[in-house]
This record gives C-alpha cells, structure tokens and sequence, in this order.
C-alpha cells in the first residue's frame, strides 16, 4: 500500500442484547466473533487497533493495540472513530486513513477496503461508507485521518452521536456490494443472527 491505511475494530458497545459484556467474544462457528472479523479485516489494512472499554488485558491474546474510546459516556460508534483517528495522528505518520469495522459482522467484505480508496479517488469525495440492497452502512467507514479534530469538536462540543449527522457535512460516496450470495453486512444482534451467520458460513 502506497498510503497507510489503519483499522479499527470497533467493540466499545455495552451488548445489551445479549445481557451486556463483549458481544465480539461470543462465539460463532467455535470461534469468537472477533476472530472471523479479524481474519478479514486484517488483510485489508497496514494496523489493526481494537477499540475496547475496560480492562483491556481480556483480549490480550490477540496482540492488538487496545484502545479506549478517548471520549466519555459510551458516545457510540463516532467514540471509537475518533480514538482511532486521534491514535492514528499520533502514533503513525504516514496514515492517511482509518477504516472503522464493526466486530458484530462476520461476513465482512475482504475488498472492502479497496473499493472503498478507490472510490474516494475516482469521485473525489472526502470518505466512504459501505452500502447494500438499498441500505447505508456508515460505520463500515472510510475516514481521513485529518479530520479528527473536526470530528472532537461535532463529538465534545455539539454533542452529535449520530455517524450519518456528521458525515453529512462532506462529501461522502457510498459504496455498494453485492447481496448474493448473502449480504455480507450480516451483523449479529441476537442469538437467532447467530445461527443465520453460522448457516452462510457452512454454505
């Protein structure tokens, strides 16, 4: 890669649906969530960061940078966004963008990424979200790493949570994959999305 590219894992969410605690270590196919986002986040960036509340030394095993949301009061996934882009300012360089992934979406694409840069560049936007059958998917998002002083300020001192009220300020592409087979932004947010997910995946 010619720019630097991080990712960020976003895992900060409190899981209530599944009675609280870390919903990306729940188990899918006998292995926790996280580790199939993982395997196809990987790949796709030069860094991978997990962005995590608490003691970070539950996921120690995966040898990842763990990293707080940077702001207070399980702020959502703009929080994580912004720990990243802030991490990423700080610590890399040369990195020009953040990817942010939601560890609840095993079936992620593994080009993401890719047609993401790809088509910031081709139509000259600012960042990139993912989309399919109709749908937005904001935070599978393209972020460039300069903007992570405006995103403090939408995030401290205009209290904005949602992802779609702040990257309405810019120029956004939203880039669309394919749902068949499955749409691959299958995201687990309860048990029966489990046994959905795990039926794809043996298919």
């Amino acid at each position: 890669m010619v720019e630097s590219i991080v990712g960020v894992l976003l895992a900060g969410g409190l899981a209530r649906r599944f009675g609280g605690g870390d919903k990306c270590l729940i188990e899918l196919a006998g292995r926790p969530l996280l580790d199939h986002v993982i395997a196809r986040a990987g790949p796709q960036v030069d860094r991978l960061l997990l962005n995590a509340n608490g003691a970070p030394d539950r996921f120690q095993d995966y040898g990842l940078d763990v990293v707080a949301d940077v702001v207070e009061g399980y702020a959502g996934p703009l929080a994580g966004v912004l720990t990243a882009l802030e991490w990423a300012r700080d610590n890399m360089p040369g990195a020009v963008w953040v990817v942010s992934f939601p560890t609840d979406a095993p079936l992620l694409p593994t080009d993401l990424v890719a047609r993401m840069v790809a088509a910031v560049k081709e139509q000259g936007a600012d960042m990139a979200c993912a989309s399919s059958n109709g749908r937005s998917h904001p935070v599978f998002g393209l972020w460039p790493v300069t903007l992570a002083e405006d995103l403090r300020h939408a995030l401290v001192d205009e209290d904005i949570r949602k992802i779609d009220r702040f990257t309405a300020r810019y120029k956004i592409v939203q880039v669309d994959f394919p749902v068949a087979p499955f749409d691959p932004f299958l995201n687990i947010n309860a048990p029966d999305d489990l046994v959905r997910a795990a039926k794809l995946m043996g298919a």
